[in-house]
């Protein structure tokens, strides 16, 4: 049978995804609908830069060159040293810039019926060994004509930031189609080139919708074009724990949360009683902690002064990745006046501009942005063309992708999902994924059965809700990666304690260097 294999998608995920794979003895095809490499990286603010130190997000076996000196490289040098990557492992040959994938479709297997009934993934347990064949429409962006390509085997590597806006829904007569000015999404500020972006603002009344990160680097970014002349104005709906910089702090926080000490404190999918009486019993300390921390920043950081205090605890950002750095300079800006925080929960357009809560007046703008995020899930979904799978992706409303290693979904065969669940470095994180993904291809990697996949696709549902409250959703694994790459290992048949000596074990942050010799075959 052949064992052809198709990635769809040329960012940093997907290029791990191919380097592994060619590593295992295949020949992948990766469709990227860019001219390039680097996925979401191509299209940023100029003002965007790398919120961790480049120490935690580099590739496991190829490190930043000594030529990057900043602790946190701008976008340009991310980008250059992931066009490096590809070309250092000879990745570019295989892959087919300027193709958009417009859907995947199931061909010839068996019915939907037949699937329901299987005990095993794709009927056997095995990657390769059902009857059907994935069908891979691609359009060339440059003439428009559409090839159909079949491949035994799809890696999705499309990411969920990007391509799928989200866009809040209004009441009539209170959407954006009643303003004068111009409406975007932030993504489509990311896409423009630098001077065209700054004069899009310029001499503007901007606001922003939204004050996660892409919301604060829109402000920022207004901010330097148009100071306190016309300040840029931000709708907060929900404050959130951001950092001063990631290079002490994000030390910090590697002691405080990312080693298996930290995790003792934590409910983990799947855990036995003993680590779920460890962790009920150690509660109080996790609490301190998120406490600790949480004081630290109020006293670091004005933000009660700006009404930027969250609700809701430091571990549960931290638990959805919501969690970020401030822009250079954010609170200077703030205090001079070029950015400007309103909090509302609820607003609504007019021919003016904003109407919010608690404004008699509306807030004049002659731009919208909203920053408001993106439907990863629906991104996911649109791809198929078959209305099974698409519902298999979607599942109920209250309800993640449902990912079993957060990489298969026990019920789409001969499929493989890798850059969706998130953690601490998505790097390094699509890399153990990857990994895993290339053993599985091979054959050294044994489904357990489907209806065991979705008790543990559940247990880790249930987690995802407990710790990261409404914004479960995005599928952020930091609270328990450590937990989740020992799954991995013990898959791989790899021993999952990567230290040496019981302290270090136990107290030293986990990273990638951990993990290093594993990309060896």
């Amino acid at each position: 049978m052949e064992r052809r294999v198709v990635i769809i998608g040329a960012g940093i995920s997907g290029l791990v995804a191919c380097k592994y794979v060619i590593e295992f003895g295949f020949n992948p095809i990766v469709f990227e609908v860019d001219d390039g490499v680097g996925g979401l990286w191509r299209h940023t603010m100029e003002s965007t830069k790398l919120q961790n130190n480049k120490q935690m997000f580099q590739f496991m076996d190829f490190p930043w060159p000594p030529s990057v000196k900043e602790d946190n490289p701008s976008h340009k040098q991310v980008l250059d040293y992931v066009n490096s990557y590809a070309e250092h492992f000879s990745l570019i040959p295989y892959i087919r810039f300027n193709s958009k994938v417009i859907d995947i479709d199931y061909v010839g297997g068996e019915s939907s019926e037949e699937m329901k009934s299987w005990e095993l993934w794709g009927g056997n347990g095995r990657p390769f060994c059902s009857k059907g064949t994935w069908h891979i429409a691609v359009q060339h962006t440059k003439n428009l004509s559409i090839e159909v390509h079949e491949a035994e085997f799809v890696v999705l590597c499309i990411g969920k930031y990007s391509g799928f806006p989200n866009i809040p829904e209004f009441p009539p007569g209170k959407g954006p189609e009643v303003f004068n000015g111009k409406v975007m999404h932030s993504m489509d500020y990311s896409n423009l080139d630098n001077d065209t972006a700054a004069e899009l603002v310029k001499g503007k009344r901007v606001t922003i919708i939204g004050s996660l990160k892409s919301g604060l680097d829109l402000a920022a970014e207004c901010a330097n074009v148009n100071g306190m002349k016309h300040p840029c104005t931000i709708i907060q709906r929900t404050a959130h724990w951001f950092l001063p910089d990631f290079n002490f702090w994000g030390i910090i926080a590697g002691f405080l949360y990312f080693n298996r000490f930290a995790e003792l404190l934590v409910h983990k999918p799947g855990e036995s009683f003993l680590l779920g009486l460890v962790a009920t019993l150690l509660s109080p300390l996790r609490w301190g902690i998120s406490r600790l921390v949480e004081t630290t920043l109020k006293w670091k950081l004005p933000l009660k002064k700006y009404g930027m205090v969250p609700n809701h605890s430091f571990l549960e950002d931290l638990s959805t990745c919501l969690f970020g750095v401030y822009p250079d300079n954010f609170f200077d800006k703030l205090k001079e006046g070029s950015i400007l925080i309103k909090e509302s929960q609820s607003f609504g357009f007019c021919k003016e501009g904003v109407i919010i809560d608690g404004e008699a007046k509306p807030l004049e703008s002659d731009i919208v942005f909203f920053a408001t995020g993106y439907k990863g899930d629906q991104k996911i979904k649109n791809i198929f063309k078959s209305p099974v799978f698409q519902k298999y992706i979607i599942g109920h409303a209250t309800s993640t992708v449902p990912l079993y290693r957060q990489i298969i979904h026990p019920r789409i065969p001969q499929l493989a999902i890798i850059g969706y669940a998130e953690g601490p470095s998505n790097i390094f994180a699509s890399e153990m994924k990857s990994l895993w993904l290339a053993h599985f291809l091979d054959g050294n990697i044994e489904l357990p059965s489907i209806r065991e996949m979705e008790k543990d696709v559940k247990l880790w549902e249930d987690n995802l809700k407990l710790y990261g409250g409404r914004y479960y959703w995005k599928i952020c694994i930091a609270h328990c990666a450590i937990w989740y790459h020992d799954q991995l290992c013990k898959d791989m048949k790899h021993n999952p304690r990567r230290k040496k000596g019981l302290f270090s074990e136990l107290f030293e942050p986990y990273g990638h260097t951990d993990y290093a010799s594993l990309t060896r075959k």
